[in-house]
Protein backbone atom coordinates (compact mmCIF):
# COMPACT_ATOMS: atom_id res chain seq x y z
CA UNK A 1 0.00 0.00 0.00
CA UNK A 2 1.22 3.80 -0.69
CA UNK A 3 1.43 6.32 1.70
CA UNK A 4 -1.78 7.52 0.78
CA UNK A 5 -3.75 4.41 0.95
CA UNK A 6 -2.41 3.80 4.53
CA UNK A 7 -3.32 7.16 5.95
CA UNK A 8 -6.93 7.13 4.36
CA UNK A 9 -7.52 3.19 5.43
CA UNK A 10 -6.09 4.52 8.88
CA UNK A 11 -8.79 7.13 8.90
CA UNK A 12 -11.39 4.87 8.12
CA UNK A 13 -10.46 2.31 10.68
CA UNK A 14 -10.52 4.58 13.25
CA UNK A 15 -13.85 6.68 12.28
CA UNK A 16 -15.09 2.79 12.32
CA UNK A 17 -13.99 2.72 15.95
CA UNK A 18 -17.18 5.44 16.54
CA UNK A 19 -14.80 7.22 18.94
CA UNK A 20 -15.27 10.73 16.69
CA UNK A 21 -19.33 10.31 16.77
CA UNK A 22 -19.39 11.22 20.52
CA UNK A 23 -19.75 15.14 21.20
CA UNK A 24 -17.62 15.45 24.06
CA UNK A 25 -14.84 13.78 21.93
CA UNK A 26 -15.30 16.00 19.08
CA UNK A 27 -14.97 19.29 21.47
CA UNK A 28 -11.82 18.08 22.95
CA UNK A 29 -10.07 17.51 19.57
CA UNK A 30 -11.43 20.99 18.70
CA UNK A 31 -10.25 22.50 21.80
CA UNK A 32 -6.62 20.76 21.34
CA UNK A 33 -6.89 22.04 17.88
CA UNK A 34 -7.19 25.77 19.15
CA UNK A 35 -4.27 25.16 21.64
CA UNK A 36 -1.99 24.55 18.70
CA UNK A 37 -2.66 28.07 17.67
CA UNK A 38 -1.36 29.83 20.71
CA UNK A 39 1.23 27.28 22.07
CA UNK A 40 2.93 27.32 18.48
CA UNK A 41 2.30 30.64 16.79
CA UNK A 42 5.96 31.57 15.93
CA UNK A 43 6.63 28.39 14.22
CA UNK A 44 3.40 28.90 12.46
CA UNK A 45 4.63 32.55 11.68
CA UNK A 46 8.15 31.64 10.66
CA UNK A 47 6.89 28.96 8.34
CA UNK A 48 4.63 31.39 6.51
CA UNK A 49 7.34 34.08 6.02
CA UNK A 50 9.50 31.50 4.59
CA UNK A 51 6.70 30.45 2.34
CA UNK A 52 5.71 33.74 1.70
CA UNK A 53 9.10 35.43 0.38
CA UNK A 54 9.85 36.49 4.41
CA UNK A 55 7.29 39.64 4.39
CA UNK A 56 4.08 38.09 6.25
CA UNK A 57 4.58 39.52 10.20
CA UNK A 58 3.33 37.49 12.95
CA UNK A 59 0.69 39.95 13.76
CA UNK A 60 -0.57 39.69 10.42
CA UNK A 61 -0.50 35.56 10.42
CA UNK A 62 -2.16 35.91 13.42
CA UNK A 63 -5.09 38.33 11.90
CA UNK A 64 -5.25 36.70 8.34
CA UNK A 65 -4.91 33.18 9.19
CA UNK A 66 -4.93 31.93 12.72
CA UNK A 67 -7.42 34.05 14.82
CA UNK A 68 -10.22 33.67 12.32
CA UNK A 69 -10.11 29.60 13.02
CA UNK A 70 -9.80 30.37 16.69
CA UNK A 71 -13.30 32.39 16.62
CA UNK A 72 -14.52 29.14 14.29
CA UNK A 73 -13.68 26.84 17.09
CA UNK A 74 -15.07 28.79 19.46
CA UNK A 75 -18.27 28.83 17.55
CA UNK A 76 -18.68 24.95 16.89
CA UNK A 77 -17.90 24.34 20.67
CA UNK A 78 -20.57 26.19 22.10
CA UNK A 79 -23.07 25.28 19.58
CA UNK A 80 -22.35 21.74 19.11
CA UNK A 81 -24.60 20.46 20.66
CA UNK A 82 -27.51 22.02 19.71
CA UNK A 83 -26.08 21.61 15.77
CA UNK A 84 -25.78 17.79 16.34
CA UNK A 85 -29.57 17.71 18.02
CA UNK A 86 -32.31 15.94 16.22
CA UNK A 87 -34.10 18.88 14.29
CA UNK A 88 -37.62 18.46 14.27
CA UNK A 89 -40.09 19.19 11.32
CA UNK A 90 -43.50 20.40 10.13
CA UNK A 91 -45.53 17.49 9.91
CA UNK A 92 -48.49 16.88 7.60
CA UNK A 93 -52.07 15.35 9.24
CA UNK A 94 -51.19 11.54 8.47
CA UNK A 95 -48.36 11.60 10.48
CA UNK A 96 -49.94 13.62 13.60
CA UNK A 97 -49.18 11.12 15.82
CA UNK A 98 -45.48 10.09 14.42
CA UNK A 99 -42.15 10.98 15.59
CA UNK A 100 -40.40 13.21 12.62
CA UNK A 101 -37.25 14.73 12.60
CA UNK A 102 -33.72 15.11 10.77
CA UNK A 103 -30.98 13.52 12.42
CA UNK A 104 -27.57 15.04 11.86
CA UNK A 105 -24.67 12.53 10.84
CA UNK A 106 -21.06 12.31 10.00
CA UNK A 107 -20.58 11.18 6.30
CA UNK A 108 -17.33 9.37 7.41
CA UNK A 109 -13.91 9.92 5.81
CA UNK A 110 -13.21 13.25 4.57
CA UNK A 111 -10.75 14.73 2.16
CA UNK A 112 -9.24 18.32 2.57
CA UNK A 113 -7.15 19.47 -0.31
CA UNK A 114 -5.93 23.18 1.32
CA UNK A 115 -4.68 25.76 -1.10
CA UNK A 116 -1.18 28.56 -0.65
CA UNK A 117 -2.22 31.60 -0.46
CA UNK A 118 -3.98 31.76 3.10
CA UNK A 119 -2.44 27.70 3.81
CA UNK A 120 -3.73 27.39 7.47
CA UNK A 121 -7.36 29.41 6.84
CA UNK A 122 -8.15 27.25 3.93
CA UNK A 123 -6.92 24.33 5.24
CA UNK A 124 -7.96 23.93 8.77
CA UNK A 125 -11.14 25.60 8.48
CA UNK A 126 -13.14 23.19 6.51
CA UNK A 127 -10.97 20.70 9.16
CA UNK A 128 -12.81 21.99 11.77
CA UNK A 129 -16.13 21.47 10.63
CA UNK A 130 -15.28 18.09 9.52
CA UNK A 131 -14.20 17.28 13.42
CA UNK A 132 -17.53 18.90 14.81
CA UNK A 133 -19.88 16.64 12.56
CA UNK A 134 -17.98 13.51 13.79
CA UNK A 135 -16.35 12.45 10.10
CA UNK A 136 -12.68 11.62 10.12
CA UNK A 137 -10.20 13.60 7.81
CA UNK A 138 -7.25 13.23 5.52
CA UNK A 139 -5.56 16.90 5.05
CA UNK A 140 -3.63 17.52 2.10
CA UNK A 141 -1.86 21.16 2.50
CA UNK A 142 -0.45 23.14 -0.53
CA UNK A 143 2.70 22.06 -1.81
CA UNK A 144 3.29 24.95 -2.71
CA UNK A 145 3.39 26.47 0.78
CA UNK A 146 6.08 23.79 1.63
CA UNK A 147 7.46 24.84 5.23
CA UNK A 148 4.00 25.47 6.12
CA UNK A 149 3.13 21.79 5.33
CA UNK A 150 5.83 20.65 6.97
CA UNK A 151 4.63 22.64 10.27
CA UNK A 152 1.07 20.92 9.97
CA UNK A 153 2.41 17.68 9.45
CA UNK A 154 4.83 18.01 12.61
CA UNK A 155 2.49 19.54 14.97
CA UNK A 156 -1.78 18.88 13.79
CA UNK A 157 -0.88 15.11 14.57
CA UNK A 158 0.77 16.18 18.11
CA UNK A 159 -2.76 18.22 19.36
CA UNK A 160 -5.68 16.25 17.60
CA UNK A 161 -6.05 12.39 17.20
CA UNK A 162 -3.34 11.44 14.28
CA UNK A 163 -5.64 8.33 13.27
CA UNK A 164 -8.61 10.14 12.59
CA UNK A 165 -7.02 13.11 11.00
CA UNK A 166 -3.33 12.39 9.73
CA UNK A 167 -1.76 14.39 7.39
CA UNK A 168 -0.50 13.46 4.13
CA UNK A 169 2.67 16.07 2.41
CA UNK A 170 3.34 16.06 -1.19
CA UNK A 171 2.55 17.68 -4.45
CA UNK A 172 0.82 16.76 -7.32
CA UNK A 173 1.70 12.68 -7.49
CA UNK A 174 0.77 12.68 -3.93
CA UNK A 175 -2.50 14.40 -4.46
CA UNK A 176 -4.01 12.10 -7.57
CA UNK A 177 -2.74 8.91 -5.34
CA UNK A 178 -5.15 10.27 -2.97
CA UNK A 179 -7.74 10.78 -5.70
CA UNK A 180 -7.45 7.53 -6.47
CA UNK A 181 -8.98 6.34 -3.17
CA UNK A 182 -12.48 6.18 -1.91
CA UNK A 183 -13.84 9.46 0.48
CA UNK A 184 -17.00 10.29 1.50
CA UNK A 185 -16.49 13.83 0.69
CA UNK A 186 -13.69 15.77 -0.93
CA UNK A 187 -13.58 19.74 0.13
CA UNK A 188 -11.23 21.34 -2.05
CA UNK A 189 -9.66 25.12 -2.10
CA UNK A 190 -8.33 26.00 -5.56
CA UNK A 191 -8.70 27.49 -9.04
CA UNK A 192 -11.65 26.10 -11.51
CA UNK A 193 -8.94 23.79 -13.85
CA UNK A 194 -8.09 21.70 -10.83
CA UNK A 195 -11.86 21.64 -9.67
CA UNK A 196 -12.51 20.07 -12.84
CA UNK A 197 -9.98 16.73 -12.14
CA UNK A 198 -11.24 17.02 -8.88
CA UNK A 199 -14.93 16.61 -9.18
CA UNK A 200 -13.88 13.79 -12.25
CA UNK A 201 -11.60 11.93 -10.18
CA UNK A 202 -14.41 12.25 -7.50
CA UNK A 203 -17.27 11.15 -9.71
CA UNK A 204 -15.66 7.78 -10.29
CA UNK A 205 -17.00 6.74 -6.77
CA UNK A 206 -19.84 9.18 -6.45
CA UNK A 207 -18.52 11.56 -3.68
CA UNK A 208 -19.98 14.50 -3.05
CA UNK A 209 -17.61 17.93 -3.35
CA UNK A 210 -17.45 21.20 -2.06
CA UNK A 211 -15.14 23.21 -4.39
CA UNK A 212 -13.94 26.67 -3.33
CA UNK A 213 -12.61 28.50 -6.48
CA UNK A 214 -12.58 31.79 -7.24
CA UNK A 215 -12.69 33.76 -10.38
CA UNK A 216 -12.81 37.31 -11.57
CA UNK A 217 -14.86 39.30 -8.93
CA UNK A 218 -16.21 42.53 -10.22
CA UNK A 219 -15.96 46.11 -8.76
CA UNK A 220 -18.60 48.57 -9.50
CA UNK A 221 -18.09 52.47 -7.88
CA UNK A 222 -20.82 54.54 -8.51
CA UNK A 223 -19.67 58.19 -9.25
CA UNK A 224 -22.25 59.28 -6.70
CA UNK A 225 -19.93 58.10 -3.49
CA UNK A 226 -17.02 58.89 -1.61
CA UNK A 227 -14.55 57.69 -4.07
CA UNK A 228 -11.89 58.67 -1.53
CA UNK A 229 -13.15 55.90 1.42
CA UNK A 230 -14.50 53.52 -1.59
CA UNK A 231 -10.78 53.63 -3.47
CA UNK A 232 -9.07 52.99 0.62
CA UNK A 233 -11.66 50.24 0.79
CA UNK A 234 -10.70 48.91 -2.47
CA UNK A 235 -7.20 49.10 -2.15
CA UNK A 236 -7.10 47.35 0.59
CA UNK A 237 -8.79 44.48 -0.32
CA UNK A 238 -6.93 44.31 -3.81
CA UNK A 239 -3.49 44.38 -2.12
CA UNK A 240 -3.97 42.76 0.54
CA UNK A 241 -1.90 39.33 0.83
CA UNK A 242 -0.20 41.29 -2.83
CA UNK A 243 -3.61 40.15 -4.02
CA UNK A 244 -3.34 36.98 -3.75
CA UNK A 245 -6.67 36.36 -2.22
CA UNK A 246 -9.51 34.21 -4.19
CA UNK A 247 -12.22 37.45 -3.54
CA UNK A 248 -9.91 40.27 -3.96
CA UNK A 249 -11.75 42.58 -6.07
CA UNK A 250 -10.06 41.67 -9.47
CA UNK A 251 -11.16 44.71 -12.05
CA UNK A 252 -12.91 48.07 -11.39
CA UNK A 253 -15.58 49.00 -13.65
CA UNK A 254 -16.47 53.13 -13.25
CA UNK A 255 -17.63 56.01 -15.60
CA UNK A 256 -14.71 57.48 -17.58
CA UNK A 257 -15.40 60.78 -15.77
CA UNK A 258 -14.04 59.38 -12.38
CA UNK A 259 -11.45 57.21 -13.51
CA UNK A 260 -8.51 59.92 -12.99
CA UNK A 261 -9.88 60.40 -9.52
CA UNK A 262 -10.35 56.49 -8.80
CA UNK A 263 -6.86 56.12 -10.31
CA UNK A 264 -5.42 58.92 -7.78
CA UNK A 265 -7.27 57.94 -4.52
CA UNK A 266 -5.86 54.54 -5.29
CA UNK A 267 -2.35 55.64 -5.27
CA UNK A 268 -2.67 57.82 -2.15
CA UNK A 269 -4.46 54.94 -0.36
CA UNK A 270 -1.13 52.33 -1.28
CA UNK A 271 1.14 55.69 -0.24
CA UNK A 272 -0.77 55.42 3.09
CA UNK A 273 -1.03 51.28 3.16
CA UNK A 274 2.34 50.70 2.43
CA UNK A 275 4.95 54.03 2.48
CA UNK A 276 6.31 55.57 -0.48
CA UNK A 277 7.88 52.39 -1.35
CA UNK A 278 6.16 49.27 -1.14
CA UNK A 279 8.98 47.07 -1.42
CA UNK A 280 10.44 48.05 2.07
CA UNK A 281 7.39 47.34 3.68
CA UNK A 282 7.39 44.69 6.09
CA UNK A 283 3.09 44.50 5.46
CA UNK A 284 3.15 44.29 1.41
CA UNK A 285 3.97 40.38 0.43
CA UNK A 286 5.25 39.21 -2.49
CA UNK A 287 4.13 37.04 -5.43
CA UNK A 288 4.38 33.64 -4.18
CA UNK A 289 6.92 32.37 -6.44
CA UNK A 290 8.75 32.90 -10.30
CA UNK A 291 6.17 31.16 -12.17
CA UNK A 292 3.57 33.01 -10.99
CA UNK A 293 5.21 36.00 -11.03
CA UNK A 294 5.66 35.65 -14.80
CA UNK A 295 2.07 34.86 -15.50
CA UNK A 296 1.23 38.03 -13.82
CA UNK A 297 4.04 40.23 -15.71
CA UNK A 298 2.55 38.54 -18.94
CA UNK A 299 -0.81 39.67 -18.28
CA UNK A 300 -0.57 43.18 -18.41
CA UNK A 301 2.04 43.44 -21.58
CA UNK A 302 -0.80 44.95 -23.43
CA UNK A 303 -2.46 47.43 -20.86
CA UNK A 304 -1.18 50.55 -20.37
CA UNK A 305 0.29 51.53 -16.39
CA UNK A 306 -1.49 54.25 -14.37
CA UNK A 307 -0.08 53.27 -10.85
CA UNK A 308 2.94 50.89 -9.62
CA UNK A 309 4.51 48.45 -12.32
CA UNK A 310 8.00 48.45 -10.78
CA UNK A 311 9.03 44.80 -10.35
CA UNK A 312 12.01 42.50 -9.54
CA UNK A 313 12.15 39.21 -10.32
CA UNK A 314 14.48 37.71 -8.09
CA UNK A 315 12.55 38.65 -4.67
CA UNK A 316 8.99 37.85 -6.67
CA UNK A 317 8.24 41.81 -6.29
CA UNK A 318 5.28 43.58 -7.85
CA UNK A 319 4.38 46.62 -6.56
CA UNK A 320 0.69 47.68 -6.31
CA UNK A 321 -0.27 48.19 -9.83
CA UNK A 322 -3.10 49.92 -11.63
CA UNK A 323 -4.23 49.62 -15.42
CA UNK A 324 -6.65 52.02 -16.95
CA UNK A 325 -8.02 52.27 -19.77
CA UNK A 326 -8.25 48.48 -20.55
CA UNK A 327 -9.73 46.89 -23.20
CA UNK A 328 -12.61 43.75 -22.51
CA UNK A 329 -10.31 41.43 -24.62
CA UNK A 330 -6.72 42.37 -23.13
CA UNK A 331 -4.76 39.64 -21.48
CA UNK A 332 -5.04 40.60 -18.09
CA UNK A 333 -9.18 40.74 -18.70
CA UNK A 334 -8.95 36.36 -19.62
CA UNK A 335 -8.00 34.94 -15.87
CA UNK A 336 -8.45 35.59 -12.40
CA UNK A 337 -5.32 37.97 -11.90
CA UNK A 338 -4.71 36.88 -8.44
CA UNK A 339 -2.02 39.48 -8.08
CA UNK A 340 -1.63 42.69 -7.14
CA UNK A 341 -3.04 44.09 -10.45
CA UNK A 342 -5.75 46.28 -10.59
CA UNK A 343 -7.23 46.82 -14.20
CA UNK A 344 -9.87 49.83 -14.76
CA UNK A 345 -12.52 49.18 -17.03
CA UNK A 346 -14.77 52.23 -17.74
CA UNK A 347 -18.38 52.23 -18.50
CA UNK A 348 -21.21 54.13 -19.33
CA UNK A 349 -23.05 53.42 -16.19
CA UNK A 350 -24.78 51.01 -14.16
CA UNK A 351 -26.54 49.24 -16.57
CA UNK A 352 -23.58 48.86 -18.72
CA UNK A 353 -21.51 47.36 -16.09
CA UNK A 354 -24.22 44.92 -15.06
CA UNK A 355 -24.28 44.01 -18.51
CA UNK A 356 -20.53 43.37 -18.75
CA UNK A 357 -21.00 41.32 -15.66
CA UNK A 358 -23.23 39.25 -16.69
CA UNK A 359 -21.01 38.27 -20.12
CA UNK A 360 -18.46 36.62 -17.63
CA UNK A 361 -18.57 33.61 -15.31
CA UNK A 362 -20.70 34.18 -12.09
CA UNK A 363 -17.82 35.60 -9.58
CA UNK A 364 -17.38 34.37 -6.22
CA UNK A 365 -17.76 37.76 -4.99
CA UNK A 366 -19.02 41.12 -6.41
CA UNK A 367 -18.62 44.77 -4.91
CA UNK A 368 -20.84 47.50 -5.49
CA UNK A 369 -19.69 50.93 -3.80
CA UNK A 370 -22.27 53.73 -3.48
CA UNK A 371 -24.84 55.90 -1.84
CA UNK A 372 -27.81 54.81 -3.56
CA UNK A 373 -29.65 51.97 -2.07
CA UNK A 374 -31.11 51.45 -5.28
CA UNK A 375 -27.91 51.15 -7.03
CA UNK A 376 -27.17 48.24 -4.69
CA UNK A 377 -30.66 46.60 -4.35
CA UNK A 378 -30.32 46.67 -8.56
CA UNK A 379 -27.01 44.91 -8.86
CA UNK A 380 -28.53 42.57 -6.20
CA UNK A 381 -31.46 41.70 -8.38
CA UNK A 382 -29.76 41.88 -11.79
CA UNK A 383 -26.40 39.50 -10.94
CA UNK A 384 -25.81 36.39 -9.85
CA UNK A 385 -22.36 35.57 -6.93
CA UNK A 386 -21.50 33.60 -4.60
CA UNK A 387 -21.64 36.75 -2.50
CA UNK A 388 -22.27 40.26 -3.23
CA UNK A 389 -20.97 43.20 -0.85
CA UNK A 390 -21.90 47.00 -1.19
CA UNK A 391 -19.40 49.56 0.21
CA UNK A 392 -16.35 47.39 1.33
CA UNK A 393 -14.56 44.48 0.16
CA UNK A 394 -13.25 40.50 1.95
CA UNK A 395 -14.97 41.28 5.12
CA UNK A 396 -18.20 39.00 4.39
CA UNK A 397 -15.21 35.96 4.77
CA UNK A 398 -15.19 36.86 8.57
CA UNK A 399 -18.82 36.39 9.39
CA UNK A 400 -19.50 32.62 10.19
CA UNK A 401 -23.03 32.98 9.91
CA UNK A 402 -22.90 33.95 6.48
CA UNK A 403 -22.47 30.83 4.03
CA UNK A 404 -19.02 31.06 2.09
CA UNK A 405 -18.47 29.71 -1.54
CA UNK A 406 -19.26 30.21 -4.83
CA UNK A 407 -21.86 29.44 -7.70
CA UNK A 408 -21.14 27.98 -11.11
CA UNK A 409 -17.68 28.40 -12.28
CA UNK A 410 -16.43 29.99 -9.14
CA UNK A 411 -17.75 26.95 -7.04
CA UNK A 412 -19.59 24.90 -5.28
CA UNK A 413 -20.91 23.96 -1.71
CA UNK A 414 -20.68 26.22 1.19
CA UNK A 415 -18.84 26.44 4.95
CA UNK A 416 -18.37 29.38 7.49
CA UNK A 417 -19.90 28.14 10.94
CA UNK A 418 -22.80 25.86 10.80
CA UNK A 419 -22.73 25.81 7.12
CA UNK A 420 -19.39 23.40 7.63
CA UNK A 421 -21.34 21.58 10.41
CA UNK A 422 -24.31 21.10 7.78
CA UNK A 423 -21.62 20.61 4.64
CA UNK A 424 -20.20 17.73 5.88
CA UNK A 425 -23.01 16.25 7.89
CA UNK A 426 -25.94 13.52 6.23
CA UNK A 427 -28.86 15.10 6.79
CA UNK A 428 -30.76 11.52 7.65
CA UNK A 429 -34.54 11.64 7.59
CA UNK A 430 -36.41 10.15 10.20
CA UNK A 431 -40.02 8.80 10.92
CA UNK A 432 -41.11 6.49 13.98
CA UNK A 433 -44.68 5.14 13.36
CA UNK A 434 -46.01 2.97 16.19
CA UNK A 435 -48.09 -0.36 14.93
CA UNK A 436 -51.70 1.08 16.33
CA UNK A 437 -54.36 3.28 14.58
CA UNK A 438 -54.26 1.18 11.13
CA UNK A 439 -57.91 2.62 10.39
CA UNK A 440 -56.33 5.95 10.02
CA UNK A 441 -54.13 3.74 7.06
CA UNK A 442 -56.80 2.18 5.03
CA UNK A 443 -56.90 5.61 2.84
CA UNK A 444 -54.07 4.35 1.00
CA UNK A 445 -54.74 0.68 0.53
CA UNK A 446 -55.88 -0.72 -2.43
CA UNK A 447 -58.96 -0.93 -3.79
CA UNK A 448 -58.58 2.96 -4.52
CA UNK A 449 -61.65 5.16 -4.59
CA UNK A 450 -62.58 8.34 -4.99
CA UNK A 451 -63.30 8.84 -1.37
CA UNK A 452 -60.18 7.41 -0.54
CA UNK A 453 -58.28 9.69 -2.70
CA UNK A 454 -60.45 12.56 -1.03
CA UNK A 455 -59.24 11.90 2.63
CA UNK A 456 -55.93 11.35 1.55
CA UNK A 457 -55.48 14.85 -0.20
CA UNK A 458 -57.07 16.47 3.12
CA UNK A 459 -54.22 14.76 5.47
CA UNK A 460 -51.49 14.53 3.20
CA UNK A 461 -51.34 18.24 1.12
CA UNK A 462 -51.96 20.15 4.82
CA UNK A 463 -49.73 20.72 6.87
CA UNK A 464 -49.96 20.08 10.63
CA UNK A 465 -48.80 24.23 11.64
CA UNK A 466 -51.53 24.73 14.54
CA UNK A 467 -52.13 26.10 17.84
CA UNK A 468 -53.14 23.52 20.80
CA UNK A 469 -57.38 24.06 20.02
CA UNK A 470 -56.32 23.18 16.78
CA UNK A 471 -54.32 20.18 17.48
CA UNK A 472 -56.94 19.33 19.38
CA UNK A 473 -59.87 19.44 16.92
CA UNK A 474 -57.48 17.72 14.48
CA UNK A 475 -56.74 15.13 16.83
CA UNK A 476 -60.75 14.35 17.24
CA UNK A 477 -61.08 14.31 13.47
CA UNK A 478 -58.67 11.96 12.95
CA UNK A 479 -60.04 9.48 15.80
CA UNK A 480 -63.47 9.79 14.42
CA UNK A 481 -62.37 8.83 10.69
CA UNK A 482 -60.12 6.15 12.20
CA UNK A 483 -63.15 4.95 13.76
CA UNK A 484 -65.22 4.79 11.32
CA UNK A 485 -62.68 3.11 9.38
CA UNK A 486 -62.26 0.74 11.33
CA UNK A 487 -66.01 0.43 11.37
CA UNK A 488 -66.57 -0.16 7.82
CA UNK A 489 -63.98 -3.23 8.16
CA UNK A 490 -65.82 -5.05 11.02
CA UNK A 491 -69.22 -4.65 9.05
CA UNK A 492 -67.47 -5.43 5.62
Amino acid sequence: MSREQQAVARARKAFETGRSKCLDYRIMQLESLKRLFTERQKEIADALKKDLNKVRSEVASQLYETMGLEGEINLAVKNLKSWAAPRPVEKNLLTLMDTVYIRPEPVGVVLVIGAWNYPWAVTIQPLIGAIAAGNAAVIKPSEVCVHTAKVMEEFLPAYIDKELYPVVTGGVTETQELLRQRFDHIFYTGNSMVGKIIMEAAAKHLTPVTLELGGKSPCYIDKNCDITIACRRVAWGKYTNCGQTCIAPDYILCESSIQDRVIAEIKKAVKEFYTENPQTCTDYGRVINQRHFKRIMALIDDSTVAVGGQNEEANCYIAPTVLRDVKPDAKVMQEEIFGPVLPIITVSGLNEAIKFINKGEKPLALYVFTSDDKVIQKMIEETSSGAILANDCLVHYSISALPFGGVGNSGMGCYHGKFTFDQLSHLRSCLIKKLNMEGANTMRYPPHTPTKLNRARFFILKTANLGWIGWMMTLALFVVVAAIAIKKRITS
